[in-house]
């Protein structure tokens, strides 16, 4: 199992995000991924920084998107932070939710054939190739190419997505995917889309990434971890969760439409209050025990890499070097 760390606004300033990826970094955490998110903190800012203050961490954006962002803007700037981290970075591609790429005016009926064309066109500037294309959505000329050699011909690609076919997509084109798995028992269903597109390609599920996203908040006695950012989370993200996901702990959207509601309204601290304890199922809450026994769920789920993400917990330094400590150490 191989471990990263979902870096996210709520967890403060853009310092004080550089300083937890530093921390984890030092931890042991394989992977840093800062969410590509409409209107809040920069991911490509962020990324950046990271990789000029870590020695180890891969870094990447998780939810960059083909619509606001040319994929030919997308291919040089990991190109560029590539060679600066001296191939450290992956990338997270993909739909992170349709409704906040909806807000800047655009239709994303076309995203498959959409990310499907802008995941070759990435891959063709990388490898040196002249990106000349006539596609269905990309009509690119034959001055598309990179002006300077890459460090890698190939940089890891993970497809992010909450749909069955843009699961089973991610399986297909992808390097890897980025599932939601909230709640942790939803895991099995979405390595099962990823999977029948793994195969689609006639890829090997061993040579695949499955890096679940999931939303901890523990402590070392798993006090505390009931905190106004996990409530903040579950209130403005608990509504873009997949149906059959939430039913696997007897949720639905429908438990989420007030906080939905009043998040709609600008009204954030009425959402954090309407949050219930039926709510936090989607998350993993507790002590380091409780980590691992949720962690050793998604294992058996097929999941090869998880995001622990959201909170972290009450100190979320403490939270990173905790899992550092216990978690990290206990599946190697």
């Amino acid at each position: 199992m191989r471990f990263s760390v979902r870096l996210i606004q709520h967890l403060g300033s853009p310092r004080d995000i550089i300083n937890l990826g530093i921390l984890a970094d030092k931890a042991g955490f394989d992977q840093a991924w800062f969410p590509s998110d409409k209107f809040m903190y920069n991911a490509w800012s962020i990324i950046a920084a990271l990789a000029e203050n870590t020695d180890n961490i891969v870094v990447g954006a998780n939810g960059t998107e083909p619509y606001a962002i040319s994929p030919g803007e997308i291919a040089v700037f990991m190109a560029t932070l590539d060679h600066l981290s001296q191939g450290r970075v992956a990338i997270g591609f993909g739909m992170h939710t349709e409704k906040m790429v909806n807000w800047l005016g655009y239709d994303t009926s076309d995203r498959l054939q959409r990310i499907r064309e802008a995941v070759e066109l990435m891959r063709r500037v990388w490898r040196g190739d002249n990106a000349q294309f006539d596609g269905e959505v990309y009509h690119w000329s034959d001055q598309c190419y990179l002006r300077f050699k890459a460090f890698r011909e190939r940089i890891p690609i993970y497809i992010s997505g909450f749909a069955d076919d843009d699961l089973e997509l991610s399986g297909e084109i992808g390097d890897g995917s980025l599932p939601m798995v909230t709640p942790p028992e939803s895991a099995e269903l979405m390595t099962r889309r990823i999977l029948k597109g793994v195969r689609k390609a006639g890829k090997s599920p061993d040579d695949f990434d499955v890096c679940g996203c999931a939303w901890f908040s523990i402590s070392e006695s798993g006090e505390g971890t009931q905190t106004d950012t996990l409530k903040d989370i579950l209130a403005y993200f608990g509504h873009y969760m997949d149906e059959e996901a939430l039913a696997t702990v007897g949720l639905s959207r429908a438990h989420f439409a007030e906080t939905q509601r009043l998040v709609d309204a600008g009204d954030y601290d009425g959402a954090r209050a309407a949050v219930t304890q039926e709510m936090t199922k989607l998350a993993v809450v507790g002590s380091p025990k409780d980590a691992i026994a949720k962690i050793e769920m998604l294992a058996e789920a097929g999941v090869t890499q998880v995001s622990i993400g959201g909170p972290l917990g009450p100190d979320p330094g403490a939270a990173i070097r905790l899992i550092g400590e216990q978690v990290i150490p206990y599946f190697r």
